[in-house]
């Protein structure tokens, strides 16, 4: 079990990750909601005229979207690679296929530099930004290709041991 553990530690690191922000987020709106709204408002005052009378509503929705991605795509990833870990995939392929899925985390962090971003920058700026770009390839990205790996294994054999190894 513990190497099978240790083929899979650097995406559930990954994935714990992700799962560490939906928290702090969930906390942090519960601690202080105000802070959030207060740090829009003052953006948004700020840089009117990128702004609508959408703008307040929209940006914190960005927020709340980071913290409801985090929680779940960070928890299939989770799924996903506990089944990376008992498939049948070669030790190396397990360990690309962890990292990949763990990346998944980094999708919700796209969300949370919208959130950042657009009282300053406005909605369509911060959503084409090259840092939430970034984020989102490199989540979606990781989801997809670690999954590919996995599904490829699990239903047709692919990237397995062979069975004179």
């Amino acid at each position: 079990m513990s190497a099978e553990l240790s083929r899979v530690k650097i995406g559930l690191a990954l994935v714990l990750l992700g799962l560490f922000l939906n928290v702090s987020l969930g906390v942090t709106f519960g601690v202080n909601e105000d802070a959030y709204k207060d740090f829009i408002a003052e953006g948004i005052e700020a840089h009117p005229a990128v702004h609508d009378e959408k703008s307040q509503d929209k940006i914190w929705r960005y927020a709340q979207r980071a913290h409801f991605h985090a929680g779940g795509v960070s928890t299939f990833c989770l799924a996903l690679i506990i089944l990376v870990m008992f498939s049948k995939l070669t030790p190396g392929m397990k360990n690309a296929a962890s990292i990949l899925l763990g990346l998944g985390s980094f999708y919700p962090l796209a969300w949370l530099s919208m959130f950042f971003l657009s009282p300053s920058l406005g909605r369509d700026a911060a959503h084409e930004h090259i840092l939430t770009e970034t984020f989102t390839y490199i989540g979606v990205g990781g989801i997809l290709l670690g999954s590919i790996i996995l599904v490829g294994n699990l239903f047709f054999g692919l990237f397995g041991e062979t069975a004179d190894a």
